[in-house]
């Protein structure tokens, strides 16, 4: 079995074409650009049993040579993947179940009769290679550029492959995502984390594509700094899931929760306090900034006007051809490997980020309700959008972590904070001030909340 470490970046036709020019790439290849022109023919039984279970199983024509392989899915992380994968040497197109044992088969697929196998859709394409090597912090890293364009053939639909695929072979993941942000400063490149066996059963069923990112794995007590890592992970790899499926059907609402996700990063980056020394998330906040500002104005537009919602997906892919989506994805994925928010700051600072990650919750908590000054509010409900990004920092870490506060109606007081933070955003208006000031009330009943303010 092999491990695979990749990540895979979304390109125009035009921009693969000269990508073997880039700097980053001349600079450190070794030998020459290969081309072959490789053949896939994917399996799964007729109700999609392997797809339930996250295994790819396909023939591979690569030349003269045919190649059984059996991936299953590993991590994944804002686009940086990891999979087991198992290959085989074939005599002939036919699959060998024999291979298929107890030693890569996985446990839900025991009871599959495997001769109900078949191929369901095709992914052809010619893919240029070529293997890039250079020292990082005095290690020699070892990656395979691959420029793969073609298509994905299920049934009478088809989707275009365009896109480049790095895979570790020596070195630190690390590695893959610097060279990525790199290449994406010049290229408009696109993370993005769909295999393109997923991509062919997502032509039979649009919704097979999950647009959630893995969830964080949360516990009381963990430190605060791996808290808030997972929870950045999470948010960014469902934001670039979003824009994935978005570009792909352009379903409103897709679009809808893609700028959520960048606003629960941009909530997350002004939350830590001196665990988080400003200067280190500078770049990024500014990056979430424009899009966020940009974007929400045409989705508010969009909420109550059909013509704003049919012009968005033309206006998304548009953004797509720019380097700022790709640039912000790789360098805040970037920023979380290298942990550095935890760079420069005080020992006060890190004694925080090494805090029990429910202590701090709770504090945190109490801390944003007191700052909330929802009796003033009620007061003065005109002004109760200055309070949302107060609203946006309680509800990023109540969405995730709200389980870990002992609260009781946590759940009740995560959505009435949400309702809140929708009516605090919405324009100005008689009917609207009196709800925002209902909104208000009903908050102050929640036991939740009489339980932080105590």
């Amino acid at each position: 079995m092999a491990k695979e470490t990749e990540i895979k970046l979304r390109i125009s036709p035009a921009s693969l074409a000269t990508l073997r020019e880039h700097p980053s790439l001349a600079t450190r290849g070794v030998g020459q650009w290969q081309t072959s022109e490789l053949l896939n023919r994917y399996y799964d039984t007729a109700d999609f049993a392997l797809a339930n279970s996250q295994v790819a199983l396909r023939i591979r024509r690569d030349g003269e040579q045919l190649i059984q392989t059996l991936k299953s899915k590993g991590a994944s992380v804002a686009g940086l993947s990891e999979r087991n994968e198992f290959d085989w040497p074939l005599k002939s197109n036919r699959l060998v179940l024999s291979h298929l044992d107890e030693t890569c088969w996985p446990d839900s697929l025991r009871e599959l009769d495997k001769k109900q196998l078949k191929a369901v859709f095709s992914t052809d394409f010619k893919r240029q290679f070529a293997e890039l090597r250079w020292l990082r912090d005095g290690v020699e890293t070892v990656v395979e550029v691959a420029l793969d364009q073609g298509l994905v053939i299920a049934d009478q639909q088809q989707e275009d492959i365009c896109e480049v695929e790095l895979e570790l072979r020596a070195g630190d993941p690390a590695a893959l995502l610097e060279l990525a942000f790199e290449l994406a400063a010049d290229v408009a490149l696109m993370p993005c984390d769909i295999s393109k066996a997923e991509r062919g059963y997502r032509l039979f069923d649009a919704n097979s594509y999950s647009v959630a990112a893995e969830a964080a794995q949360l516990n009381a007590e963990m430190p605060l700094d791996d808290g808030f890592a997972a929870i950045a992970w999470q948010l960014l790899g469902n934001s670039q899931r979003l824009a994935e499926q978005y570009r792909f059907n352009g379903h409103w609402k897709l679009l809808e929760q893609w700028l959520q996700q960048l606003v629960g990063l941009r909530a997350l980056l002004t939350s830590l306090g001196q665990a988080m020394p400003r200067a280190t998330s500078s770049t990024l906040r500014t990056q979430l900034d424009a899009l966020i500002n940009d974007w929400r104005v045409r989705i508010l537009a969009g909420a109550d006007d059909q013509r704003v919602r049919e012009a968005t997906p033309l206006e998304f892919t548009s953004e797509l051809t720019h380097t700022r989506w790709g640039l912000f994805s790789l360098q805040m994925a970037l920023w979380l490997q290298n942990k550095e928010w935890q760079k420069k700051r005080t020992v006060r600072g890190t004694r925080q980020g090494t805090a029990t990650l429910q202590n701090w919750l709770l504090q945190f908590l109490k801390d944003e309700a007191e700052a909330l000054q929802v009796h003033r509010y009620m007061r003065q409900p005109e002004d109760l959008a200055e309070q949302a990004p107060r609203l946006e920092r309680l509800l990023v870490w109540l969405q995730t972590a709200r389980h870990m506060t002992e609260l009781v109606d946590s759940d009740r007081l995560f959505g009435v904070l949400r309702e809140l933070h929708n009516i605090a955003l919405q324009s100005l208006s008689a009917e609207a001030l009196v709800v925002r000031r209902e909104h208000l009330g009903h908050v102050l009943t929640l036991n939740a909340w009489k339980q932080l303010r105590s």
